[in-house]
């Protein structure tokens, strides 16, 4: 019998109404809140986690805790779960809120060297106490893609992922993309891993494997001296300076514009040119959703090349801030280097 570990951070799969509390004019109409249940309420309503042929173990966050408030330090408590048990399960899945799923997803991707076990995110849009919530769809799913081994007895899908809906994503290619429907995620530079229909159809020749006899290495510094810079049309300058000047800053998202263009503006070439030259990593990532970084293209990313500026491909901001905040927290000396490098499937790199 395969054995999962299920880890629940919590998240609106694991959430319950709560009654609203009198106010000061005596008004107790209507429903309160989405609030967190204990893992018991919650069992009770998914019996079908215990009636199959896979046996899952649970591990609950104590307490649970809303994806807005989850950032390194319940990184390193999911990894750590992972990595302390490794050896006990075949599989893990993690639940979590929707709202920061794929920046602690991609952060676990780069945590865990040497991944050849599947660690499957996945949450719903709805609790799983309403009628019509996509809950135990994804959960059940989600399980049976953890315990998923080949002929041979290797797991299927030995990397970070995200279930939702109907899709398997690597998770260090997503971004939420949706509140309202069903299908909050998309990958929208790399194709799916897995569909589930009738039966799960996978794509191995979309996976990425590790080599299974080298061991699971476990990387949890991490450096959080990073920032995101948004251009936009009529951006000013103090805007860029006081950016770039952040006591401690050591690496900067720089979102632009198409395949990476930004303002020929001689006042941005001279501050990110000097932010480059204190020592601040600062790469280019495009604000599209689909498509890649191609500096040199248009005459308009010259600027940024020549100031410094390296190119993030086609990597999500989710990955590629946890991929900064890790390699600046572990190896410093080389994140410059390592940044434009792809190390487990996130980014596309043109050679």
């Amino acid at each position: 019998m395969s054995k999962v570990l299920l880890i629940s951070t919590g998240g609106t799969i694991t959430m319950v109404r709560q009654n609203k509390v009198q106010g000061e004019k005596g008004n107790t109409n209507g429903e309160g809140p989405l609030v967190p249940a204990d893992m018991e309420t919650f069992k009770a309503f998914m019996p079908e986690l215990f009636a199959g042929s896979i046996m899952v173990e649970i591990e609950s966050f104590h307490p649970l805790i809303d994806s807005s408030d989850i950032g390194p330090s319940s990184w390193r408590q999911i990894a750590q779960i992972i990595y302390d048990r490794y050896d006990e399960y075949d599989g893990f899945v993690v639940l979590h809120g929707t709202d920061t799923m794929s920046y602690s997803a991609s952060a676990l991707s780069f945590m865990l060297e040497n991944l050849s076990k599947p660690v499957v995110f996945t949450g719903s849009q709805l609790p799983v106490g309403v009628l019509r919530s996509d809950a135990k769809e994804n959960l059940l799913t989600a399980i049976e893609i953890a315990a998923a081994k080949d002929e041979e007895g290797n797991a299927i899908v030995p990397e970070v992922t995200i279930y939702f809906e109907d899709q398997l994503f690597r998770a260090n290619r997503t971004t939420k993309r949706n509140a309202e429907h069903f299908s909050a995620f998309n990958s929208y530079n790399y194709p799916p891993l897995a569909k589930a229909g009738v039966h799960i159809t996978y794509l191995p020749h979309l996976v990425h494997y590790s080599d299974p006899s080298a061991p699971l290495i476990l990387h949890t510094n991490f450096d959080t001296h990073v920032a995101v810079l948004k251009l936009f049309p009529g951006i000013q300058p103090a805007v860029v300076r006081a950016l770039l000047h952040i006591r401690g800053l050591k690496g900067v998202v720089l979102e632009t514009f198409g395949a990476g263009n930004a303002p020929t503006d001689q006042w941005l070439y001279r501050e990110l040119k000097a932010a480059v030259e204190r020592g601040i990593i600062i790469v280019n990532k495009t604000q599209c959703n689909t498509g890649s970084v191609e500096m040199g293209l248009y005459a308009v990313s010259l600027n940024l090349m020549k100031a410094g500026v390296l190119s993030g491909y086609d990597i999500t901001t989710e990955a590629l801030l946890t991929k900064m905040m890790l390699l600046l927290g572990e190896q410093p000396e080389n994140a410059k280097e390592m940044i434009t490098k792809d190390i487990c499937g996130e980014m596309t790199v043109n050679e």
